[in-house]
């Protein structure tokens, strides 16, 4: 009935039409489907309206989660941080952010998530607390998936928007990505309609191009920092391999074929890209795009160098770029007291073990 395996292998990693079940009908495992995505069970046991037997084989040969709650940091009403243990012993995060109607106009019942696609991350941004201990594993679909399934039991809230903004560079891990919003946005699967998904990359063109050509109404957001080469090269090693140029260019291709908005987002480092020329330039690639920018004062990491800008160079900075003509929010920081620059809370736990 089912296909012999050497070790257990997560269900969540393919959707249902590929689960390796034998000549398993369609009605089973559409059975099967709804105790996970939609009833949640937590055991092959839980699911009582499937033989005895074949739940049986599914046990014997199958993981229903991948992820073991380590941690939360943070309350009901603020943002709040997830550390995860994964089977094999690595360590993820993933951070929940609820709304704030008052500051920037969003619905009160938004609950975003942010979620990684990697432990760690290979593209060594400099101010990056995800990257410090180099990159490990792709998480697999359905780690990603997972993340979202787990938060949801553990806070109690509905999350009903996602950012792949987490430890990681999503597009570095595209096929799993891939396959893992489609479980997230199938009416089978979590059922979050890809309006609701906003993949963020610090600019890894090929896949910026290949995302604009599949059908999915994604979002786009793109983590630039830095407005020119010579900024992006200093904190950026990925504009050495796709400079401003090619990164732009790519944009520009998929709002062509996408007619969406791009979001730039900049996390503003004093003495780095805080100058007025920055703000100048930073408009004047978002008018060409028609890009909104997040302005994102940055989060100290422990043991970098690097410092948030002052208020008054924060203000005068979005001052600038608002004056230009581009459209420009300030993401007041949710999660300074948590650790809540990707990547923190995991290095504090790998530093204590």
């Amino acid at each position: 009935m089912i296909s012999p395996l050497t070790t257990k292998s997560l269900l969540l990693d393919q959707p249902p039409v590929d689960w390796q079940l034998g000549d398993i009908p369609a009605y089973r495992r559409q059975q099967l489907a709804q105790w996970i995505f939609e009833k949640r069970a937590d055991s092959f046991a839980e699911m009582t309206n499937l033989p005895e037997s074949f739940r049986q084989q599914l046990d014997a040969n199958y993981e229903l989660n991948p992820l073991q709650h380590v941690r939360t940091q943070g309350s009901r009403d603020t943002t709040r941080k997830f550390l995860f243990k994964l089977n094999h012993g690595d360590f993820i995060e993933s951070v929940l952010i609820p709304a704030n109607p008052a500051l920037y106009g969003e619905r009160a019942d938004r609950f975003t998530l942010c979620v990684s696609s990697q432990v760690g991350c290979a593209y060594g941004c400099k101010f990056c607390a995800s990257g410090l201990e180099g990159w490990k594993k792709n998480l697999s679909a359905g780690e990603i998936v997972a993340q979202i399934m787990q938060v949801e039991k553990l806070s109690g809230e509905k999350i009903n928007n996602l950012v792949f903004m987490g430890m990681g560079e999503p597009m570095a891990n595209y096929k799993n990505l891939m396959t893992a919003i489609g479980i997230i946005n199938a009416d089978w699967g979590l059922n979050i309609g890809a309006r609701r998904i906003t993949i963020s990359t610090s600019g890894v063109v090929p896949q910026i191009r290949a995302l604009a050509d599949q059908p999915r109404q994604l979002r786009l957001a793109i983590s630039l920092h830095g407005a020119n080469n010579e900024v992006r090269d200093k904190i950026m090693p990925v504009n050495k391999k796709y400079p401003l140029e090619q990164l732009l260019d790519a944009c520009a291709y998929y709002q062509e074929k996408k007619n969406k908005m791009i979001t730039f987002e900049f996390i503003l480092i004093k003495g780095i890209n805080d100058s007025e020329q920055q703000a100048s330039l930073l408009a004047s690639h978002a008018k060409r795009l028609n890009a909104k920018i997040n302005l994102i004062p940055y989060n100290k990491v422990e043991g970098l160098e690097w410092e948030r800008p002052s208020d008054t160079v924060i203000k005068k900075f979005a001052a600038i770029v608002k004056a230009a003509g581009a459209t420009a929010t300030v993401r007041l920081e949710k999660g300074h007291d948590i650790d809540a620059a990707c990547g923190q809370l995991r290095l504090k736990e790998l530093k204590a073990a």
